[in-house]
């Protein structure tokens, strides 16, 4: 299993928080694999073999080989069929919204291909390109490119919504909506209106997946027990954090760490 990430160049260091590959060897007996939402929008290709998504306990589709990940607000089982390897770029919450014409909103808790977003030529190109690029510097040379055509104007980042969103990184999530609008009503539905069309989410469960990611990165890490951990991620106790935890993660603290099904996503957050 080899997971790799990539920055960007300067040009898109506002939008884009990294690229990432993921190589795993094939495995019949492969177990689902439960991912956890983390607040961020994906436009990954399958260079590998088909991968499952479940919608339900046995219902499957199979993802778009080459796609966006909307905005996930519960987690979602995937399964590999066999070999494989992605290839993705992973968006920062305000910033897919400047690439296409659809609400944003529109993406949530689904795979969208890539072909109901931009024109049936530059999307067969795109993808095109990027399965016959050589190696992963020449899929973000080539990623990149298509990217910057598409964005007109790099000036249009709403300003209130990039601010918020690095309040809430920088806060580790632990602010309210209250704080960020200083409790002013008009702004705070202004900001929340704001957030639904270039997020897709709220503010308020932005915060909360943030806090999930500094929480996952100390269990993942064994650095202290669930009550310290809880402390440093500014949960008001462990019973507080443990309940977050299973809302967003779907198992408690201590199946995270020990079951199969979460490889892939202790794998995301070491």
């Amino acid at each position: 299993m080899d997971y790799e990430k990539f920055l960007p160049s300067e040009n898109l260091s506002s939008f884009i928080n990294c690229f990432w590959t993921l190589e795993i060897t094939a495995d019949k007996n492969a177990a689902k694999q439960r991912i956890v939402p983390d607040g961020c929008i994906e436009l990954a290709f399958i260079l590998g073999d088909d991968i499952k998504r479940y919608t339900s306990e046995h219902e499957y589709i199979l993802q778009p080989r080459a796609m966006v990940l909307g905005q996930t607000v519960s987690p979602f089982y995937i399964q590999p069929t066999g070999y494989v390897h992605t290839f993705a770029a992973s968006f920062f919450p305000y910033a897919f919204s400047h690439f296409i014409s659809k609400p944003i909103k529109s993406l949530k808790n689904q795979e969208t291909s890539i072909y109901e977003l931009f024109k049936p030529d530059e999307a067969t190109k795109l993808e095109s390109d990027i399965i016959q690029a050589r190696n992963t510097n020449q899929r973000i040379e080539i990623l990149e490119a298509f990217l910057l055509h598409k964005l007109s104007d790099p000036q249009t980042i709403e300003h209130i919504v990039k601010t918020t969103v690095d309040i809430i990184f920088a806060q580790n999530g632990d602010i309210s909506v209250n704080a960020i609008t200083k409790s002013n009503p008009n702004k705070r539905r202004q900001l929340e209106r704001k957030f639904l069309d270039l997020v897709g989410i709220s503010p308020k469960h932005l915060s909360k997946l943030v806090r999930l990611q500094s929480a996952l990165t100390l269990l993942i890490n064994r650095e202290d027990n669930f009550t310290n951990i809880a402390y440093k991620s500014n949960y008001y106790d462990q019973s507080h954090f443990i309940k977050d935890f299973k809302a967003l993660t779907g198992v408690n603290p201590r199946a995270f760490l020990d079951d199969e099904g979460m490889t892939l996503s202790r794998l995301f957050y070491k």
